[in-house]
């Protein structure tokens, strides 16, 4: 084998989605499978991914946003934490804002 097919043959290896982590985004584009990916900005969200790419870059349908608020009460010290959430059809998150991508149980 020279060493030219050989880096070829590398390459190939390396970019390939059906192996590795992305293996995993992979296999939910083809069966349609929720994820639920954790950003950084300290929100979660909920969606089925059309498309990606290796800068982990998403194209999400049916997705919905996720996150905790504080809202202050009267007294000093004291805050009430409340769940919010938003419904967004069609939504791109950009792979250098993604922590973690989990597949969905359901």
């Amino acid at each position: 084998m020279t060493e030219e097919s050989n880096i070829d043959s590398q390459t190939i290896k390396k970019d390939n989605p059906s192996e590795g982590p992305l293996s995993l985004l992979t296999e939910c584009v083809k069966t349609n499978t929720q994820i639920l990916v954790n950003c950084r900005n300290n929100r979660k969200i909920l969606g089925r991914v059309k498309a990606f790419d290796r800068h982990c870059n998403l194209l999400l349908t049916d997705a919905r946003e996720i996150w905790t608020e504080s809202v202050k009460s009267g007294k000093k010290g004291s805050a009430k934490y409340i769940n919010k959430d938003r419904f967004i059809s069609k939504l791109f998150v950009r792979g250098d804002s993604v922590i973690l991508i989990l597949k969905s149980p359901n």
